[in-house]
């Protein structure tokens, strides 16, 4: 049984090189996800992805956003359309809509 239920949910897997599945940037809903689990992640002491030798700030969040704008955080978005079929896309192929504004 649970084999056939696994079988049906990988046919519900959309692959693509496009995004199909929402906008090609990220949402603010999904850039304050990623920011906030990656925080608690380097407050709990994972190894920081950047070289912070010119940063003089030592907090998480800046920490998670400044991983997030380089794009080096090996994280991916699951995306669902209401019929279940989902995308799951990875953040480097997203746009950072935030950071373009900031610059």
């Amino acid at each position: 049984m649970t084999n056939e239920l696994n079988d049906k949910q990988d046919d519900l897997e959309i692959i693509s090189d496009k995004i199909v599945v929402g906008p090609d940037r990220l949402t603010r809903f999904e850039r304050a996800r990623i920011i906030g689990a990656r925080a608690l992640q380097l407050s709990m002491g994972a190894p920081v992805l950047l070289n912070l030798e010119n940063a003089d700030t030592k907090s998480p969040i800046v920490i998670a956003e400044l991983e997030l704008r380089a794009k080096i955080l090996p994280i991916s978005i699951r995306r669902e359309f209401p019929n279940k079929t989902y995308q799951i896309i990875p953040i480097q192929k997203l746009r950072d809509i935030q950071a373009i504004r900031e610059l």
